[in-house]
């Protein structure tokens, strides 16, 4: 697949939601589409953003592996962040520099990294603590395999002497001097090669400034984000650039990674990165409407179909409820994309079987008629879908599958 160049059909509603009806209608819901006009234009825009630092694909926000291979095809992408080992291996069979963001436990796949000298070459694990390089020793002894590559997770997160620590709760390795001295510790093991340093601002990346909804509530809540992000890249860039030379003094560092699709342009300034991870852009999840530095075209939705009529004045789509990770809310339900004039009924929301409509523009809906809806956050759409319809100049020209449809379930 390639990502052919189009013009800005998603800035104008009224034509691009039925030009996706009338481009899948042949396809039994719920259907899946990817606009390759949307992706375009996120794919080169993150790219502006960044400034030319290379970006980092990270995969969990795609999950399609078609995606995957079209972007990286475009200069400026580099590398992938995968979010297991198992799905890391899968994708190291046709792709290289692979970096595991998250620590790993699975014995099995460790093993099948430690035993393959090519997955070796392809693949580096994250780690925090010393007990994960023990967990591997016990799997496959340093002795018996090839030399695991490993990269560091340093804490981006702030801790404000007030509010306490913001940012997720990740790696406990959060000064220069911790990082320098797991470091050391990492390269007096046998077996493992120090190649790489991660430090992940959630609380710039994924804290939009630009809250939805009006009132003293949103006001408040967007001045205090702002707050938030500006105070924490400051202090991040100073101590992400202490520990990065702290650590290159005792191993040659590879790479230097940060940042995500909400905090390109500031992680960008800080020298001291060598590349950016980012996924969430290309889908363009609603969730990361509300920044004020961009605005994700929405390339990728699925339509439900209304299946009944309760009163005249509402309309029940059958399913509904992908409802996304994190803090329960409202926020991380769908959001109602097109016709216009819809609204989640407060008492049943978005269920597992139903997603009763009201509004005024339930009236209008039929049995039959569809529903264009977009998840939260970008990947975990693909969980639900074994494929995407790919819709370019108002057709579908492929149809790609997700990791699902290729038979994985990673996580």
């Amino acid at each position: 697949m390639r990502v052919p160049a189009t013009g800005a059909p998603w800035l104008r509603p009224e034509s691009y939601w039925p030009a996706l009806t009338e481009a899948t209608r042949h396809l039994d819901t719920p259907v899946a589409a990817l606009h390759l006009g949307a992706l375009r234009h996120n794919t080169h825009d993150m790219l502006r953003r960044a400034g030319g630092t290379p970006i980092r694909v990270a995969s969990k926000s795609i999950r399609v592996r078609g995606v995957l291979e079209a972007i990286l095809a475009v200069p400026g992408y580099q590398g992938v962040l995968a979010y297991t080992l198992a799905e890391a291996l899968w994708l190291a069979e046709s792709l290289d520099d692979i970096v595991v963001g998250y620590p790993s436990v699975d014995r099995g796949a460790i093993g099948v990294l430690g035993r393959s000298a090519l997955l070796a070459s392809r693949v580096a694990l994250m780690v925090d603590s010393l007990a994960q390089l023990d967990l591997i020793d016990t799997v496959i002894p340093p002795h018996r395999r090839e030399t695991i590559r490993l990269c560091v997770e340093l804490d981006a997160g702030w801790k404000n002497p007030v509010l306490g620590h913001l940012g997720v709760l990740r790696s406990p390795v959060h000064t220069a001097a911790e990082a320098r001295d797991f470091a050391a510790a990492i390269v007096a093991r046998p077996g493992f090669a120090l190649v790489g340093l991660m430090a992940y601002e959630s609380q710039v990346a994924g804290l939009g400034d630009r809250p939805a909804g009006r009132g003293p509530r949103a006001l408040t809540t967007g001045i205090v984000n702002r707050w938030v992000r500006r105070h924490s890249i400051a202090e991040l860039g100073v101590r992400r650039a202490a520990a990065v030379a702290a650590v290159r003094e005792v191993a040659p560092l590879e790479f230097v990674n940060g940042g995500g699709t909400g905090s390109l342009e500031s992680t960008h300034a800080d020298a001291s990165v060598t590349d950016i991870a980012a996924g969430s852009g290309f889908f363009g999840g609603h969730l990361f409407d509300n920044y004020s530095a961009f605005t994700p075209a929405p390339a990728a939705a699925f339509a439900l179909s209304v299946v009944r009529k309760p009163s005249a004045a509402t309309a029940t789509l059958l399913g509904g409820g992908w409802v996304a990770s994190g803090p329960p809310g409202a926020d991380r339900m769908p959001a109602l994309a097109w016709p216009p004039g819809l609204a989640v009924v407060t008492r049943e929301a978005a269920g597992e079987v139903q997603t009763p409509l009201a509004g005024p523009g339930a009236a209008a809906l039929d049995v039959g008629d569809r529903v264009w809806l977009r998840h939260t956050k970008s990947g975990e759409l693909s969980e639900h879908v074994t494929e995407f319809a790919v819709v370019d100049d108002g057709r579908v020209v492929d149809m790609l599958p997700s990791y699902r449809g290729e038979g994985k379930a990673f996580l």
